[in-house]
């Protein structure tokens, strides 16, 4: 991050000096101007991000839950299948999924992007989110209910204080999964949603290292951002 940091205030630097010849706004001036649209990628980058943490966290936290405390057949099957999305190669789900969304119409709408996001970030949440319900005692929740407390209540006051860092740590791999997806959002989005893997792309190929050296700490600040919190939480759980 020290040499992007460089780079994106340096004006000239050649080998063999160690530091630029010059240094200059220009790239942060640019980035950071309407003709670059990198706003606009960023805002549209936080949406679906967030959009698709919150979703995914959704989904996962019911599908953790009987995965950890139910037996049923065809459980280490369903783990496996949950994985498929992990596994298979993202250029090969990817245009299977292009395929089958440009007959319903989702190719090139934000909601598409979400959706395609949505899976390979839910197989990591709901595994994350298992191993939390799994360390906890369902009895916990028996003993809450003896007591009087209703299911809300129970869920509110006894099982999600107790999963809060699974919870944490689901929601920032969604969060993160989705602020890097840059083949994914290109097939899906069709050119038409634009976030900020596609814009650093573009302009890494545009030849100006300055531009893409201060493009990829704009895109980093937000994950550092995302994970700088989880850990505090993580360690002000312990």
């Amino acid at each position: 991050m020290a040499l992007l940091a460089a780079y994106s205030f340096a004006r000239n630097w050649y080998w063999p000096s160690l530091l630029p010849f010059s240094w200059d706004l220009y790239a942060w001036q640019y980035v950071f101007s309407e003709e670059s649209e990198v706003l606009d990628a960023l805002s549209a980058s936080f949406q679906i991000a967030v959009a698709v943490t919150v979703i995914a966290v959704a989904i996962s936290l019911p599908a953790a839950r009987v995965l950890a405390w139910r037996r049923f057949p065809g459980k280490r099957q369903l783990l496996f299948v949950l994985l498929l999305p992990v596994l298979s190669p993202p250029l090969a789900a990817t245009m299977g999924l292009h395929g089958m969304f440009l007959r319903i119409g989702l190719t090139g709408t934000a909601a598409g992007v979400i959706l395609a996001h949505l899976i390979p970030a839910v197989p990591y949440a709901i595994l994350m989110l298992t191993g939390s319900f799994t360390r906890l005692d369902p009895d916990l929740e028996a003993q809450a209910r003896t007591l009087g407390a209703t299911r809300w209540h129970v869920m509110r006051h006894v099982t999600l204080p107790a999963i809060a860092p699974g919870v944490a740590v689901a929601a920032s791999f969604a969060f993160l999964i989705s602020w890097s997806q840059y083949l994914t959002t290109l097939l899906i989005g069709g050119g038409e949603t634009r976030t900020l893997p596609i814009i650093l792309v573009s302009f890494q190929s545009g030849g100006d290292p300055a531009i893409a050296a201060a493009l990829c700490l704009v895109f980093l600040i937000p994950a550092v951002i995302a994970f700088g919190s989880v850990a505090r939480f993580l360690d002000y759980g312990t």
